[in-house]
């Protein structure tokens, strides 16, 4: 009798996506926020993102070189991490702040940790706290492009107790206001989003609970001051929508089960509502990610799946 079954390793099931095909996708859902980035402030925004992007794949390509690992530069990776770190830098920034920042990013956020795969932290994000941290100066001073466009980011000019009547919600949702490059344009980075939830390459849980707790927290605990408590301002205000679709969903720094995401997503929306309303910056985005980055393990271990046939 002829066996015809076929006895092989796991997975079983195949599917034409890859890691490659993966992280061009959210590269290419990624444009219409950097387009609406050149088109409010110029090209300058444009040579920011491109010096970041060159200056995270040649980083990635000389510890690939050094370490005589794989060259990973064409797999998307290191181009992901210089767009999201450009979209987190003012647009008049002098060019070698994000250079820096990507070195940074891709050698002590990714590489240090064993490359794509081991990071436990977002790399944007871990160079973008360190350019923080190193020159605030450059990192938060917006200079107007047009006459549209103040010279403050909203959620400093709350935190400064200024005025803000002039700023409406279509403003907001459409980016003329002084902010980062790829944060300001609700819009744009709402399409590149709902490109990913499409393919399914992200969830809601992370993005929902995220953006909801964020609402609510604001909301209760804001109202004593003006603007404090309109929990629509804060959704639409700061980094808040890049950092929930395209920086909180990270595959590696992320919990793995839905009500791990779930759980990361409700602690990344409590963190930033905190430090928005009572700490000492305007805004708490990549802070709160980074935090929640770290507890990850621990979420990953208390709700993990039960595994099939026991108890």
């Amino acid at each position: 009798m002829i066996n015809n079954f076929t006895v092989s390793g796991s997975p079983h099931i195949h599917k034409p996506e890859s890691v490659s095909r993966i992280m061009w996708t959210v590269v290419i859902s990624l444009i219409p926020a950097g387009i609406a980035g050149v088109i409010i402030f110029g090209l300058d925004a444009l040579w920011v993102t491109l010096v970041a992007v060159a200056a995270a794949v040649l980083t990635e390509l000389t510890f690939g070189i050094l370490t005589k690992k794989k060259i990973t530069i064409l797999d998307g990776s290191a181009v992901i991490t210089g767009i999201l770190l450009a979209f987190n830098l003012p647009p008049q920034v002098p060019l070698w702040l994000p250079i820096v920042g990507a070195v940074f990013s891709i050698a002590i956020g990714k590489q240090v940790f064993g490359g794509l795969g081991q990071n436990i932290f977002n790399p944007a994000l871990v160079g973008r706290v360190f350019l923080m941290a190193s020159w605030p100066k450059y990192m938060t001073t917006f200079t107007p492009s047009f006459d549209a466009v103040t010279s403050a980011t909203p959620l400093a000019a709350l935190k400064e107790g200024k005025a803000l009547e002039h700023i409406s919600y279509l403003d907001l949702f459409l980016g003329k206001h002084g902010g980062c490059i790829g944060e300001v344009c609700i819009l744009a980075l709402l399409i590149g989003a709902v490109l990913l939830l499409i393919k399914g390459y992200i969830s809601w849980h992370i993005p929902a609970t995220y953006i909801f707790t964020t609402a609510i927290f604001t909301y209760i605990f804001g109202a004593a001051q003006l603007f404090h408590g309109d929990w629509l301002f804060h959704v639409l205000s700061g980094g808040l929508i890049l950092g929930a679709f395209f920086m909180a969903t990270d595959y590696v720094a992320t919990p793995l089960t839905a009500k791990g995401q779930i759980i990361f997503g409700v602690g990344c929306g409590l963190l930033t509502a905190v430090i928005r309303i009572w700490g000492g910056y305007p805004e708490g985005v990549s802070y709160a990610i980074l935090m929640m980055n770290a507890a990850t393990p621990l979420i990953d271990r208390y709700t993990k799946n039960r595994i099939y046939g026991t108890k």
